[in-house]
């Protein structure tokens, strides 16, 4: 009987060692995860198709909140590029709140909510600042966290004005 307790004792461990490496290995990965989109708000606000784009994955897709569909990397960084000459040309984006839901070891999603202040229409018309959720699906490829996929939509675009 009492190797039986002995083994539940050394199995209770071993699984209690296996949660806290997966703790640690999920903290890492987080912590990656947030400097990587640190990175992106930090190129969005630099204006730099190249710095915005450098962490999507070679084969990655970007949905713009006005539905603009860009895939891969080239033709991202080629589509930031366009907007930040045009509407966005000083625009700034600040990050409010990221959730991240580790979902593998190599895969993650990223919820993250950004306000956005600056854009203006073709015309030149100043719009409004509004805020912004992103779903940004995050790969581990070679030890790099790497944005698969990234849809953004208005955070209650039609919602009366705050009083």
């Amino acid at each position: 009987m009492r190797s039986i307790s002995a083994l539940a004792g050394v199995g209770g461990l071993a699984a209690l060692v296996f949660i806290s490496d997966v703790s640690a290995q999920n903290t890492e990965s987080e912590a990656a995860i947030r400097k990587v989109v640190v990175e992106m708000t930090e190129g969005f606000n630099s204006h730099d198709g190249e710095a915005a784009s450098r962490m999507y994955a070679q084969d990655a897709r970007l949905v713009t909140v006005r539905g603009d569909v860009m895939s891969g990397r080239d033709e991202i960084e080629k589509g930031l590029n366009a907007i930040f000459a045009t509407r966005a040309k000083n625009a700034t984006h600040s990050t409010k709140d990221v959730t991240i839901r580790m979902i593998k070891p190599d895969v993650a999603f990223a919820y993250v909510v950004n306000e956005l202040s600056g854009l203006v229409t073709s015309e030149g018309q100043s719009l409004p600042a509004h805020r912004e959720l992103s779903l940004r699906v995050f790969v581990k490829d070679g030890g790099t966290w790497q944005v698969a996929a990234f849809h953004n939509t208005m955070i209650a675009p039609f919602a009366p004005p705050r009083r």
